[in-house]
């Protein structure tokens, strides 16, 4: 039989705990410059205790009490209405008359602030949304132009489903769930709608033909054919190509399609040019990602043979604690609920204040850090980027890997070889044949070059690129510079061969 007994024992156990002002800190850390606008500006908000520092008084003024200022300011209007009085005798209707009045009226209306001729406070403006100006999805696109079409209201409301249902190249092609369900876009449309698949054809051949021509298709072949349609050749070899053979216009294999079509390789390629000229994704030009406007969050400057870092803080709110609730924290009675409340806003609000101080030094030590492990990068460019590791720079500061992760993440850094991102100049290595190891972008970058400077008629294939790397000392697998072509954005050598 099994005695059951109760033991009463301690135990002494090291744990972290994430308090809410740790964890805080650590958000801060991996927030953008944007985000940490935002979260500034709301935290302004919801903390009254916290205020936006305006800029400092001038010297000669930062000692004056506002009486003393409010004193100086009236002695200067009455000495300059003394002026006036003296330089300008005006009397009666006759000086009246002598007053410029449409100046006058001109400076006293100023004090309005005019977006507009005669504008003041109570007028009626146009809307906001009337003022500004947005791009035109590819959608309100289309849809202006099936509203300015001549089909009817039935056709309209099948036009405006094909239009909604198509993706962001232009093409109308159903979803992966209703292709396992073997179901094709008109398919899915004319379900949608209750109607005939005829019915979505017939309108479905008009939507094709709007602007950009060529949408709504349902592949590529399609889109092209029905361009070249739209350029009168549908009779002629271009039109064929398509039909037949756009598989070995990938391939560029010319020689194929001038057999198939017995005609001259020249020929073929003429037509090919045409082909090249057509749009593959026709609703581009709506969908293009806009160009990214990068503000750096800091500085590295050249001076002589030293760099200087400097921490981009425009714009960035300055922030203090409001002196009204300072002395209201002390004039109110301990321990009550109003001393309570502003004590803990207080708190909150010299905390984060202290975390964006901590943030900021922190990206400013890590930033020291890379300049000082990636020198040669600074000096010379690309090709002397270092293999870099994040173990590297925390054991330089003392940090933890995690904390300088989230310091380089989303933060930018100006330098004179350009604007980069702080995980940029963490890379790994590629081993050299002789000699220290090259960093991964380095190679990359050299596969960009040797690209660039091939010959168009006679691409280099993967093989021939690590021959080339390998006489310049770097040791690299064929599959790696496959890879690394892949990330670049280059097509295989038999893509890259140009027509001329």
């Amino acid at each position: 039989m099994t005695e059951l007994r109760q033991v009463l024992s301690l135990k002494q156990t090291l744990q972290l705990v994430m308090t809410p002002q740790l964890q805080q800190a650590i958000k801060l850390l991996q927030l953008s410059r944007l985000e940490l606008n935002e979260l500034v500006n709301t935290e302004m908000l919801e903390n009254p205790v916290l205020e936006e520092s305006p800029e400092a008084d001038p010297p000669e003024e930062a000692s004056q009490t506002q009486e003393e200022r409010q004193d100086q300011a009236d002695e200067k209007i009455n000495q300059r209405l003394e002026r006036k009085d003296k330089t300008e005798e005006v009397k009666g209707d006759e000086g009246l008359n002598e007053i410029d009045w449409e100046k006058y009226l001109e400076n006293y209306s100023s004090y309005y602030p005019r977006t507009g001729p005669r504008e003041r406070p109570g007028d009626d403006l146009p809307a906001y949304e009337t003022m500004v100006s947005k791009t035109p999805s590819l959608s309100d696109h289309l849809l202006w132009q099936l509203r300015m079409s001549s089909l009817n209201e039935h056709g309209q409301a099948i036009g405006a489903q094909i239009i909604l249902n198509l993706n962001q190249d232009g093409y109308l092609v159903a979803d992966d769930e209703d292709r396992l369900e073997g179901k094709t876009a008109v398919q899915v449309v004319a379900e949608t709608l209750e109607v005939k698949e005829d019915e979505v054809e017939r309108v479905l051949k008009v939507v094709q033909n709007f602007d950009p021509v060529g949408v709504a298709s349902r592949d590529l072949k399609e889109s092209l054919l029905i361009q070249a349609r739209h350029l009168g050749v549908e009779n002629g070899l271009v039109y064929a190509i398509i039909e037949s053979h756009l598989s070995l216009v990938e391939r560029k294999n010319f020689q194929a399609i001038a057999r198939a079509l017995k005609v001259s390789k020249d020929e073929v390629i003429d037509a090919v040019r045409i082909i090249a000229q057509l749009e593959p994704r026709p609703g581009r030009v709506y969908t293009e990602e806009k160009p990214q406007y990068i503000t750096p969050d800091i500085y590295v400057y050249r001076l002589g043979d030293e760099y200087v870092i400097v921490l981009n803080e425009d714009g960035l709110p300055k922030l203090k604690i409001s002196p009204y609730y300072r002395r209201a924290l002390t004039e109110a009675s301990k321990g009550g609920e109003t001393h309570n409340y502003i004590q803990d806003k207080l708190k909150s609000a010299v905390w984060l204040i202290r975390s964006i101080h901590q943030r900021q030094r922190t990206i400013y030590r890590v930033t020291e850090s890379i300049v000082k492990f990636q020198r040669e990068f600074f000096d010379k460019g690309i090709a002397h980027l270092k293999p870099l590791v994040l173990r590297d720079v925390a054991e330089d500061l003392g940090l933890h890997e995690s904390t300088v992760s989230r310091v380089t993440t989303n933060k930018y850094v100006h330098t004179p070889q350009g604007i980069f991102e702080l995980k940029y100049f963490f890379n790994s290595g590629i081993s050299r044949v002789e000699g220290d190891d090259v960093a991964s972008e380095s190679v990359k970058d050299k596969i960009r070059q040797i690209v660039a400077e091939e010959n168009p008629k006679k691409p280099l294939s993967d093989r021939m690129i690590v021959d080339m790397l390998k006489e310049q000392n770097i040791s690299i697998a064929r599959r790696t510079v496959a890879k690394y072509r892949e990330m670049l954005g280059i097509l295989p050598s038999g893509k890259r061969k140009k027509i001329l």
